[in-house]
């Protein structure tokens, strides 16, 4: 027996988000059918406004419903350092720390030549812009992840920012805070051997 259309094409629906399979995203669809009627109104008008409301600030490229975005308009914020990250979800984790008080900028994935992705499908071109435009900045500190496409495009960034004589640091990698020697993989060791402090 299949399912009634609508319910067919609402599980279609979910099961395109990540990674949502076949029985999650039947067993929101059967959720969705039980939730009031005024619940699933305001779900789908929340849906709408993430997706017409929202765009990219033409500073830094983060997400935001103002342009430029809050980030970038706050001048209270130091001026001296931009922190380049992956995607947009990544700016609100690091700023949730309260550890980090400068500027941002966001790449919108990584280089990666298998999935022939460029440096001229990333936001590169903004960043160096801003760079010449502000002489203020005098560190760029590249947070991509610890990936072979994350590193690869870290390299990149660094070769692209040093003529200018401007700092450029990589965020420090290694062991987690609670995790076990034994059980960490060679790469990991590796960053953490190469990322020591003095005590």
């Amino acid at each position: 027996m299949q399912y009634p259309e609508p319910i067919a094409k609402l599980i279609d629906s979910y099961m395109r988000l990540p990674g949502i399979g076949s029985k999650t995203a039947t067993r929101l669809a059967f959720y969705t059918i039980d939730m009031d009627k005024a619940d699933v109104e305001a779900f789908s008008k929340s849906l709408m406004a993430a997706k017409t409301e929202l765009h990219y600030c033409t500073i830094c490229g983060n997400i935001t419903d103002e342009d430029p975005c809050e980030i970038c308009r706050d001048k209270g914020r130091d001026q001296k350092t931009i922190l380049v990250v992956e995607q947009p979800k990544d700016v609100m984790s690091i700023d949730r720390t309260n550890e980090y008080h400068g500027l941002y900028h966001v790449l919108h994935g990584v280089l990666s030549p298998i999935e022939g992705r460029g440096p001229e499908d990333l936001n590169i071109q903004s960043l160096i812009k801003r760079l010449q435009a502000n002489d203020a900045v005098q560190e760029v500190i590249v947070a991509t992840n610890a990936t072979p496409e994350g590193e690869a495009t870290a390299q990149y960034l660094a070769r692209l920012i040093h003529p200018a004589q401007i700092k450029v640091t990589r965020l420090a990698h290694g062991l987690a805070v609670g995790s076990d020697i034994e059980y960490a993989d060679e790469m990991t060791l590796l960053k953490a051997v190469e990322g020591r402090t003095e005590m």
